[in-house]
This record gives structure tokens, sequence and C-alpha cells, in this order.
């Protein structure tokens, strides 16, 4: 039964996405390097940091990264968020009496900043804040804090937090909120994927917070039953049609939409899915055609979607 989460910070619960990828560009313009996409540097960046700068400026100082990078984040600083469902997990973890941990490469001075913003430092016990490399710490924290490791789920957006709960011998859930790509997550086999804390939430409850290492016949996976759901094909005045992108498909284009609630018809379904998505106002609903998507590749989990 899970008993303690450990968090990683940036992407799990607080997108800082756009501030840390506009600060990487500023250090690689002062160093005259090209800077990258959006796409680009989320395929690229890694954990440690200090590998991901060797790999493009590996003629520049650590500290002189740093001080470059720090300079110019406190002017982006501003764009951090929290992530949805962030709030409602924390104070979940409270309701039920786990312990709560935080093990980030976070700078001190922008977690004090982006706490006082969100104020999730109350709802964290333990804080551990500029580990440039958490699997040196992991080992520590569960001696110290006598954390059985079949009772403790480490929840992060990257590779290296997948394998730093590896390291430490706990299980490890990725989420879709942060830097890395379903694909980078997938191959560092998490015991779990989930697209958000919320959907964190309800695995938990509904399997009683008890997990399974990945391998074993996992009933999070794949539920008994097709999932009805519902898309919609938005066109405009132009004749354009509206596409959009998502971690949990892989990145792909495709139309927005998504689960039908119980008790919830499908048009009032397709209005609140669009406006969750796209936050448009649709009219004019019609009936286009019904199809199966069984066990797609790109979803991030096991499916049979109607």
């Amino acid at each position: 039964m899970i008993r303690n989460i450990i968090f990683d910070w940036s992407g799990t619960l607080v997108d800082d996405l756009p501030a840390v990828w506009q600060a990487t560009n500023y250090v690689f313009k002062q160093a005259g390097v090209a800077e990258l996409s959006l796409d680009q540097f989320r395929a690229a960046f890694c954990l440690p940091f200090k590998n991901f700068y060797s790999c493009y400026v590996p003629q520049i100082s650590l500290p002189q990264l740093e001080q470059w990078f720090h300079t110019h984040f406190r002017e982006v600083q501003h764009l951090a968020r929290e992530l949805p469902h962030a709030r409602e997990f924390l104070s979940f973890c409270r309701e039920r009496g786990l312990r709560t941990f935080l093990l980030s490469t976070i700078h001190r001075e922008h977690f004090a900043a982006q706490s006082a913003l969100t104020g999730f430092d109350r709802f964290l016990d333990h804080p551990y804040i500029e580990v440039w490399d958490k699997r040196t710490r992991i080992l520590e924290i569960l001696r110290k804090h006598e954390l059985t490791p079949g009772e403790t789920l480490f929840v992060g957006d990257m590779q290296h937090d997948i394998e730093t709960a590896r390291h430490g011998g706990i299980f490890s859930c990725a989420v879709l909120t942060g830097y890395n790509r379903l694909d980078q997550l997938r191959a560092s086999e998490p015991d779990l994927i989930v697209e958000h804390l919320g959907e964190l939430r309800e695995v938990l409850e509904r399997n009683e917070f008890e997990l399974k290492p990945r391998g074993a016949s996992h009933p999070v996976q794949l539920d008994g039953w097709p999932v009805a759901t519902v898309g919609a094909l938005i066109f405009n005045a132009a004749g354009q049609v509206l596409m959009i992108r998502t971690q949990k498909w892989s990145q792909r284009w495709g139309i927005p939409g998504g689960k039908i609630k119980l008790g919830e018809s499908a048009v009032h379904a397709l209005r609140r899915e669009v406006k969750e998505e796209t936050n448009l106002e649709i009219d004019d609903i019609r009936f286009v055609l019904v199809q199966d998507c069984i066990h797609s590749k790109e979803f991030y989990r096991d499916a049979h979607f109607v």
C-alpha cells in the first residue's frame, strides 16, 4: 500500500517549461549558439542538466552558465503556473495522511518564489531542492525517513525521475504534464504512466492505494469495457479545421474531445471537452460517424475507445 509520495517539482506540480526554455535560449544566445525550438528543447533536455549543456556549450563554464540562466529566469519566472490537478492532489495526500516529499533540481530562490505564488510548500513535509542528480540522494531519503520501498512512490515528468525511483527500489509514476515526451517516458519503463495527477488520484483510489511493479498484471492499464468518447471536427468560416496536439497521444495531431462521464449526454460531453481543451463554445453540432480505436500505440496507455 502506498503511504509515501515523493514529488518532482517542475513539470509535475508547476509548469515552468516556458520560462526554463526561454532562459536556456538566453544562455545559448550569450554563448553564440543557435537557439532551440520548444519541441527541440523538450527532445534534448535531460538531467543532470550539466550533461545537456555539455552537448551544446561545452566551452562555457558551469558557473557562467548558471549566472546567465538564473539572471534571465528571474525575468521570465512570471510565466510559471501551477499545473491543473496539482493542488487537488496535494490536498488529497493531506486528507489521506500520506507522507509527502519533494526531490527537485530547482534553485532555492526560484523555489521560494514559486512557493509564494502557489503555496504548494505547505503540502510538502520534507523538501529536498537543488539536487542536481537525484539518484545520489534517494537512498539517503529512504533511510533517513525510514520509508519502506514498497510503500513509496516517486512521481515525475522526466526519465531521470524514473531512473531515480528504480535506483531507490521504489515505485515510479510518469506524468505527461512536463518536459519529457511520451516516447521518452515509455523508454524508461515506469511502473505507471498517467496523463496528470488527477488520473493518479483516480488510480490510487480505485486500487485502494495498491500498485504493482511494471510487468505485473495491473488493472489500471486496461479497463474491462470500451470507453465511450466524443470528438469534434471544428470548422471556421474559412473552412479550416482545428487540430490540436497532446502528450497523451504522442504529440500527434488530432481533434479535441475526450471521455463521456457517467450520466452525461454525448452532446454535453462534447461541449465540455471542447471548452476544457480549447476554451471554445461550439454550436451547429452534427453527427458524423462512430469508430473504434483499439490498442492504439500512440495513446499513452492500453485502451479501447468508441
